[in-house]
C-alpha cells in the first residue's frame, strides 16, 4: 500500500477521471481539486463531485477562479465565441483553448500539495501521439509541464527545502483508445464523466471536438460509450 499523498486535478471529463482511477489504483491518499472557472458547461462539475464520492477521496475542493472575467475562449461564459462543431482538422490552436488555464490550476494545486504534504500532482494532460488526435493546447505539452514543475519547486517552501513536488501526467502520450482501455481495466465509472463542450443537458452533442475524440477513442478501444448522445 502506498501511503503517499497526491493532489489530483479533476475536471469531470474522461481523461481526468482515468487519472483519478490510476492514482487510486496506486494506493495514494487522494486530495482532489475541481474548478469552476466560468465554463459554459457546468455538468462536468456535477460529474467531478460524483467521481470524488465514488473514489471516497480524502478531501475534495471545488474552487472558483473567474477566468470568464478575462475571456478569450469559446468554453467560457460572457463570450461571443461559438463552440465549433464538425471542425476540420488543422494545426491551429482551437478557440476552445482557455488562456493560461493549466498554469493557474497547477499553481493552486501546488499550493494545496504544499499544505497537505503531497509529493505529487496528477493531471490529465494528453498530448496525443499522432496528427489526427494531437492536442494543440500549449499547456498540455511536455515542455510546459517540465518547465512548470521546475518553477513550482523554485517558488515554494517545500521545493527550496529539498522536498520536490512532481507533476505527473500519466496519459500524456497515450491515444484516446489507450486511455479508454486503461480506464476500463481499472473500472473507472465513465457514466460519471462528461466531455461535451456544447451541451449541458442529458445528451452530449457528438459533434464538438471533445465528443468526437471521445467517441473515436471508445470505438477504437472496442467499447460502447456509456453516456447518451444526440447523434446516436
Amino acid at each position: 500500500m502506498n501511503n503517499k499523498k497526491v493532489v489530483v486535478l479533476l475536471s469531470g471529463g474522461m481523461d481526468s477521471a482515468t487519472v483519478l482511477g490510476i492514482a487510486h489504483s496506486l494506493g495514494y491518499e487522494l486530495y482532489v481539486i475541481s474548478f469552476y472557472y466560468g465554463q459554459r458547461n457546468s455538468k462536468e462539475l456535477e460529474c467531478a463531485g460524483k467521481l470524488a464520492d465514488y473514489y471516497k477521496v480524502k478531501d475534495y475542493k471545488l474552487i472558483t477562479v473567474g477566468l470568464n472575467e478575462i475571456g478569450g475562449s469559446a468554453l467560457l461564459t460572457d463570450t461571443n465565441l461559438n463552440i465549433p462543431t464538425d471542425r476540420a482538422d488543422d494545426s491551429s490552436i482551437p478557440i476552445t483553448y482557455v488562456p493560461a488555464r493549466n498554469i493557474i490550476f497547477l499553481s493552486i494545486a501546488g499550493a494545496y500539495a504544499e499544505v497537505v504534504g503531497a509529493d505529487n500532482i496528477f493531471i490529465g494532460a494528453n498530448r496525443g501521439i499522432d496528427e489526427r488526435t494531437q492536442s494543440r493546447y500549449p499547456d498540455s505539452q511536455p515542455e510546459f509541464l517540465t518547465a512548470f514543475e521546475d518553477a513550482l519547486n523554485k517558488g515554494t517552501k517545500t521545493g527550496v527545502e529539498g522536498k520536490r513536488i512532481k507533476i505527473i501526467a500519466p496519459l500524456l502520450h497515450m491515444t484516446k483508445a489507450e486511455i479508454v482501455k486503461k480506464g476500463m481495466e481499472l473500472g473507472v465509472p465513465y457514466i460519471y464523466t462528461w466531455s461535451c463542450y456544447k451541451n449541458n443537458n442529458e445528451y452530449a452533442c457528438g459533434k464538438c471536438d471533445a465528443c468526437k475524440l471521445r467517441l473515436q477513442g471508445f470505438k477504437d478501444a472496442g467499447y460502447q460509450d456509456v453516456i447518451p448522445y444526440e447523434t446516436q
